[in-house]
C-alpha cells in the first residue's frame, strides 16, 4: 500500500503542472488577443453607436479581456446567425433569442443568406460593421457566454 504513495503524488502532480499550462495558454492568448485588437483600434468602445445596451455588452466582454466587433444595420443578419449559434449550442435561451432573431431576419428577408452573413454567423462567425470578426469557436465557454449576450443586448437594440 505505502508503493501507491509515490505514485498518487506523481499523478496529482502532473495533473496540477497541467492545469498550470493550460491557465498559462489561455493568458497568452488573451494577451495575444489584446495586443491584436490594441493595434487593430478595437477596444471597449467598439460597440458604439449601437444603443446603450451595446456599451453594456462590450464592458462585460472587454471585463474579460475580449473585443468584440460593432454590430449594426448592416450586420444584422450576420447578428441573427449568431444568435442561432448562441441558440444551439446552449449559450442563450431560445426563449430570450428566438423573437430577436426572427426580427432581425424579417428586415433581411430577400437577400441571400452568404449577403446577410446569416450562414456565416451560424457557424459562430461574428462579423462586425467595422470589419472586425470574432470567430466564437475560438473562444472558451464563459467567453462565448458573454459574446452571446453582447449579440443579443445590441440585436434588441436593432429591431
Amino acid at each position: 500500500m505505502k508503493a501507491r504513495a509515490p505514485l498518487v503524488a506523481f499523478a496529482l502532480l502532473v495533473i496540477a503542472m497541467s492545469t498550470l499550462a493550460q491557465n498559462q495558454t489561455l493568458n497568452m492568448f488573451k494577451d495575444k488577443l489584446n495586443k491584436s485588437n490594441a493595434t487593430s483600434g478595437t477596444g471597449s468602445g467598439a460597440a458604439e453607436g449601437a444603443g446603450g445596451a451595446a456599451g453594456t455588452g462590450a464592458a462585460l466582454a472587454s471585463g474579460l479581456g475580449l473585443s468584440m466587433p460593432k454590430i449594426g444595420s448592416s450586420t444584422m443578419g450576420n447578428a441573427a446567425g449568431v444568435l442561432q449559434y448562441c441558440i444551439k449550442n446552449n449559450y442563450l435561451s431560445a426563449d430570450a433569442a428566438n423573437s430577436v432573431k426572427d426580427k432581425l431576419l424579417s428586415t433581411v428577408t430577400g437577400q441571400k443568406p452568404q449577403q446577410t452573413g446569416y450562414a456565416n454567423g451560424a457557424k459562430g462567425l461574428l462579423q462586425g460593421s467595422d470589419g472586425k470578426s470574432l470567430n466564437l469557436k475560438n473562444i472558451s465557454g464563459q467567453l462565448k457566454t458573454k459574446a452571446c449576450d453582447y449579440v443579443l443586448a445590441n440585436a434588441k437594440s436593432l429591431v
